[in-house]
C-alpha cells in the first residue's frame, strides 16, 4: 500500500548527532477520548451545541452529548440524548432544535424542558425513496446561506429488492419551513460529505467506483450532473426539473463531455487520486480560525474513512470553476473517519478539530472498530506549500516558511506529472494519459517565501502531480509533505491571476 504521509518521527544524522526529522505530530496533536466498553460509537454526525458542549450522532442511531470534551488528558461524559433513529449521517442546530438526516427523512428534534434527553421529534422532509438497499444513506444537513438545508443522496449497491427508488444519487435542498424538498443535482455516487463554504457556496466529496474513476470533491449549483447515471431515471419526473442528459457514454475522458453534448456534466474542483490521498473522502471543514489553528486559515480539510486521515485543500476560481490543489496533512487517527467538526475550547477559546467514526462494512487503518479524536495545534508552523496557484505558463508555490533560495531554484529539486480520468462503467479506473511534465525555470522571490514555476505540458482537464523532494526550507529541513495534486480543469490566460475565496 502506497504511503504517502509522515506519522513517525524518523531520525538521521547531522555531524555525527541524532536528530529527529519533523513529524506530523509536532504540529498537530492527536488526543483519543476514551469510550466506555459498553458504547458503540459509530460516529455519524459531529456538532459543537451553542452551549459549546459537543453532540455525537451514530451510525446506530443514538446520539449523545459529550461533555467535559476539551479536557486533557480526557475524560469525557456520554450523556444519550436520544435513540432509535435510522443511520443518522450529520447534526444541525436552528432555532432551539437539532436537525438530522436519518436514511429515510429529514428529522428535527429538542429536548424542550431541558433535561438532557430529546423529547419532541417532528419529520421535516420525506420526500426521497428508499428501497431497501443498505447502500442508500442520507448525509447531511448543512445549512446555506438562504437557511436551506443541503443534503446528498446515496445511490444503491447491488440488488434494489423493492424496486429503484427515486431520488438516489441527488443533491437535494430542503426550506425547513415548509418542508418542501427542492431537486439541485443529479449523478452523485456515493456523496458522504456535504459542506457550506465560508463564502456560501456548497461542495460535495464522492467516492471512488462505478462511473467515479477517481474520489473527488466537487461544487454543487443547480443543474449540474455530476457523472453517475443511476438516478437520471428521476428526471422523467415532473418534480425533477433536471432533464439532461438521457445517456451517458462510458469510456469518454470527463474532461471532453460537454463537447460530447453532455452539457450540464460538472468537472471535479479537486480529483483526489486513489491512495495517494486517501480512499473514501467523507466530511470536510473549512478552516476559520485566523490563525489559531495554525497557517491554513481559508481552506478547506477534507477527512476519509479508509485510510482514517485528514486532507487539506487549497481552492482557487478560473473562468467560473472552482479548482485548487490537494495536498497530505495528517494520517494516523484510530479509525476511518467519517466526520470533522470545528469546535473551540469554552476555556481557551482556542479551535480544534474532532474527528471520528467507523470501520463498519469497510476496511479501516488504525485497528480501532470506532472512535472520538481531537486535534489540537501544538503553535509551531510545519514547513509546507501553502497554496498551489495556477498560471498560463505554470504554478506559483507559496510557502509557510521561507525557503533555501538554492534548493528552491534548482529545476531539479521538482518533478511533474499529469493524467486525467475517463467516465468508465467499471468500479474505479486508472489514471489516464499519463504525461511528464518538464520543469523549464524556477524564480524564487526575494522574501523566499514563493517561487513560481515555468512548466512545459500543462493541460487543460489534468491532474498535475508534483513533487518536490529537493525543496528545503532557509534552515534546512524537508517539506514535510513533498507532494501536491492540482486538479487543473481551467489554464489562467497570459497575465490572469485565480481568484481566491473571500474567508473572513
Amino acid at each position: 500500500m502506497v504511503k504517502q504521509l509522515l506519522t513517525l518521527a524518523f531520525v538521521f544524522s547531522v555531524s555525527g548527532v541524532t536528530v529527529a526529522a519533523p513529524a506530523e505530530a509536532d504540529y498537530y496533536r492527536l488526543i483519543t477520548l476514551p469510550i466506555p466498553e459498553s458504547m458503540v460509537l459509530e460516529v455519524g454526525g459531529l456538532l459543537q451545541l451553542s452551549d459549546q458542549r459537543i453532540m455525537v450522532a451514530t451510525r446506530r442511531g443514538e446520539i449523545f452529548i459529550v461533555e467535559n470534551a476539551f479536557s486533557d488528558p480526557p475524560q469525557p461524559v456520554f450523556k444519550r440524548w436520544t435513540f432509535g433513529l435510522s443511520q443518522p449521517l450529520g447534526l444541525a442546530e436552528k432555532d432551539g432544535w437539532i436537525y438530522t438526516a436519518q436514511r429515510g427523512e429529514l428529522t428535527r428534534m429538542k429536548d424542550s424542558d431541558g433535561d438532557d434527553v430529546a423529547d419532541r421529534f417532528e419529520t421535516v422532509c420525506d420526500d426521497w425513496e428508499i428501497s431497501g438497499n443498505y447502500h442508500e444513506y442520507a448525509f447531511g444537513p448543512r445549512l446555506d446561506k438562504d437557511g436551506y438545508f443541503w443534503i446528498t443522496l446515496n445511490k444503491p449497491f447491488g440488488g434494489e429488492p423493492y424496486g429503484k427508488a427515486h431520488w438516489r444519487g441527488w443533491a437535494v435542498r430542503v426550506n425547513p419551513k415548509t418542508g418542501k424538498m427542492h431537486p439541485m443535482c443529479v449523478g452523485l455516487r456515493s456523496p458522504a460529505g456535504v459542506e457550506v463554504s465560508p463564502w456560501g457556496d456548497v461542495f460535495y466529496t464522492d467516492n471512488q467506483g462505478e462511473w467515479c474513476n477517481s474520489s473527488k470533491m466537487s461544487h454543487l449549483e443547480f443543474g449540474d450532473f455530476h457523472g453517475h447515471p443511476h438516478g437520471l431515471h428521476t428526471t422523467k419526473l415532473e418534480a425533477a426539473t433536471i432533464k439532461e442528459p438521457t445517456k451517458v457514454p462510458s469510456g469518454k475522458y470527463m474532461k471532453d463531455l460537454r463537447k460530447e453534448g453532455i452539457k450540464n456534466f460538472k468537472m471535479p474542483t479537486l480529483w483526489l487520486p486513489y491512495n495517494k490521498m486517501g480512499k473514501s473522502p467523507s466530511g470536510m471543514q473549512w478552516d476559520t480560525s485566523n490563525g489559531k489553528f495554525g497557517p491554513f486559515h481559508g481552506q478547506c480539510f477534507i477527512a476519509d474513512q479508509s485510510n482514517s486521515l485528514v486532507m487539506r485543500g487549497f481552492l482557487e476560481k478560473v473562468n467560473g470553476h472552482w479548482q485548487g490543489a490537494a495536498f497530505p496533512w495528517r494520517e494516523g487517527f484510530s479509525c476511518g473517519l467519517i466526520r470533522i467538526e470545528f469546535a473551540t475550547d469554552p476555556k481557551l477559546k482556542a479551535p480544534s478539530m474532532f474527528g471520528g467514526g467507523s470501520n463498519r462494512g469497510w476496511g479501516t487503518r488504525g485497528g480501532k472498530p470506532w472512535n472520538l479524536e481531537r486535534l489540537v495545534w501544538t503553535g509551531k508552523v510545519p514547513f509546507e506549500v501553502h497554496e498551489m496557484s495556477a498560471r498560463s505558463n505554470g504554478f506559483v508555490l507559496t510557502f509557510t516558511k521561507p525557503v533555501d533560495r538554492a534548493a528552491a531554484g534548482d529545476v531539479a529539486s521538482y518533478s511533474l506529472n499529469t493524467y486525467t480520468y475517463k467516465l468508465e462503467s467499471r468500479y474505479g479506473g486508472p489514471e489516464a494519459d499519463k504525461q511528464n511534465g518538464t520543469i523549464k525555470a524556477t524564480k524564487v522571490s526575494s522574501d523566499g517565501m514563493s517561487v513560481q514555476l515555468v512548466i512545459d505540458g500543462m493541460r487543460e482537464g489534468y491532474v498535475h502531480e508534483l513533487h518536490m523532494k529537493g525543496v528545503k526550507e532557509a534552515k534546512g529541513d524537508a517539506l514535510l509533505h513533498s507532494a501536491a495534486y492540482y486538479t487543473l480543469v481551467h489554464l489562467p490566460k497570459a497575465g490572469q491571476v485565480p481568484v481566491k475565496p473571500s474567508v473572513k
